[in-house]
């Protein structure tokens, strides 16, 4: 039986800290490396126009760099897609966050979705580096959430992701338990847009999330430290009872 038991480092190790404001300048994106490097995150995740700034920040740390491809509407051709991994590589990225071509979903074109992320994997994965899929949920039904969830495995993706954090809504509890039931474990889960407190962060946890991104970095590990330190930081046994808000 899995424990429910989990530490403040195990919480830390599950953020990819985001830096993706349009308004941010160089010294914000600076200061919130510094910040993810202090807490132990997995990742920052910055705009492409950051990456070289945040590894001259970050490469001597454990705290891996990753940037957007096709962001935020994944409506770009795939030479385009495949050019952008390609840069963000040769600048050291380790993992790369998609955007599948969502309009292309909604048409049910289901072949073009899965050559477009198809081949940004298999660049990719030639070098290493982890591809995580964008669908956009608040766009989408379940049916399609699933089926992208299909088309993205099949394709080689490493992680299906919730969202951008730019449409209408962001990951609730029932789009990741959904997706969690429509891969393998092959492919892992990321929540993104709306897990802003410790709360939300253990939920999605125990619904089978891997990784979530986050903005409120500094204040969810703080609080996973003091409930640790109070023998108090346990997944929910009812994820239902925690709520995510976009």
């Amino acid at each position: 039986m899995t424990s429910n038991v989990v530490t403040a480092k195990d919480i830390a190790l599950m953020i990819d800290h985001s830096l993706l404001k349009p308004e941010l300048t160089g010294q914000e994106v600076v200061e919130g490396c510094l910040l993810a490097k202090e807490y132990g995150c997995a990742t920052v995740c910055v705009k492409p126009g950051d990456v070289l700034t945040a590894m001259e920040v970050l490469g001597d740390s454990d705290v891996l760099v990753t940037t957007v491809v096709g962001f935020p509407h994944g409506s770009n051709l795939t030479e385009v897609k495949l050019l952008e991994a390609e840069l963000a590589i040769k600048q050291g990225c380790k993992e790369l966050d998609m955007v599948l071509n969502i309009g292309y979903l909604l048409a049910k074109n289901y072949d073009a979705v899965e050559e477009d992320v198809r081949a940004v994997c298999e660049l990719s994965h030639k070098h290493g580096v982890i591809v995580k899929v964008i669908f956009e949920n608040f766009y989408l039904t379940d049916d399609l959430i699933a089926k992208a969830c299909e088309i993205c495995e099949r394709a080689g993706a490493d992680f299906v992701k919730t969202s951008t954090g730019f449409a209408g809504g962001g990951a609730t509890l029932d789009d990741l338990r959904l997706m969690r039931a429509s891969c393998s474990e092959k492919v892992q889960v990321k929540a993104a847009g709306g897990v802003r407190t410790l709360d939300a962060a253990l939920s999605v946890r125990a619904v089978g999330c891997t990784r979530f991104g986050a903005t409120t970095t500094k204040q969810i590990v703080e609080d996973a430290r003091e409930r640790e330190k109070e023998g108090t930081l346990k997944l929910p046994e009812k994820a239902e009872e925690l709520t995510i808000g976009y």
